[in-house]
C-alpha cells in the first residue's frame, strides 16, 4: 500500500488534531506517518517495536516527509510490558495484534494506557485464520465480539481495503470505557 492508502484507511475516524499517542508495533512507520497526518504537527507520537533498525527507518522516514522529528518519540521495546508513557489520548495498532494468540491480556495492557474515552485504532486483516507470516488475524466481525471483553466500546468500522494478502484489511475505532 501506498502513504495515501495507509492515510485513508484512519481518516474516517476523523480524529482531533493534536493530543499524545503511541503507535504500538510502529515498525518502519507507514501508519505512525499516515496518523501523524491526520492528527497534525503539535501531537506527540510514541512510536513502539521491538526491532531498532525498523524504528531508524521510521525516524528517516519522518524527517523525510514532515522535517522535525521532535514530536515522535521512538522507544524500542515490547509495548505487552509495563510503559513509561503518560496516559495516552490514543494508541494505534496496525497490524501487531495479530501476533498474539492470547489478545485479551494485551487489549486490557492497552486499555489501562488510554486516557477515560481514549481511542484505540485498529488495522487488521479481515480473516479469522492465519498462516505464518500473520499467525492471529481476527476479522471485524470477531474484533466486535473481543473488543467489550477487554473494556473497548463504541466500535465503529472505518474502511476497508482489498488485498492480494489474506484477502484484505480494515481499519476500526474503539473508545475506552470505564470497567
Amino acid at each position: 500500500m501506498e502513504h495515501a492508502e495507509h492515510v485513508d484507511l484512519l481518516r474516517p475516524a476523523n480524529l482531533p488534531p493534536g493530543g499524545l499517542w503511541a503507535d504500538f508495533g510502529a515498525g518502519s512507520g507507514a501508519f505512525t506517518l499516515a496518523l501523524r497526518e491526520l492528527i497534525g504537527p503539535a501531537a506527540m507520537i510514541y512510536a513502539l517495536d521491538k526491532d531498532l533498525p525498523r524504528l531508524d527507518e521510521l525516524e528517516h522516514a519522518w524527517h523525510a516527509r514532515f522535517g522535525d522529528v521532535s514530536q515522535l518519540r521512538l522507544l524500542p521495546g515490547d509495548f505487552t510490558r509495563t510503559l513509561a508513557l503518560p496516559p495516552l489520548d490514543g494508541v494505534l495498532m496496525a497490524n501487531s495484534l495479530h501476533f498474539f494468540k492470547e489478545k485479551h491480556s494485551v487489549l486490557r495492557h492497552v486499555h489501562s494506557c488510554l486516557k477515560p474515552g481514549g481511542a484505540l485504532l485498529l488495522v487488521e486483516y479481515n480473516v479469522d485464520t492465519g498462516n505464518t507470516w500473520v499467525p492471529y488475524p481476527f476479522s471485524f466481525q470477531t474484533w466486535q465480539k473481543l473488543a467489550p471483553q477487554a473494556g473497548f466500546g463504541e466500535l465503529r468500522l472505518l474502511a476497508t481495503r482489498p488485498s492480494g494478502f489474506l484477502r484484505g484489511f480494515y481499519s476500526a475505532l474503539a473508545q475506552r470505557e470505564e470497567p
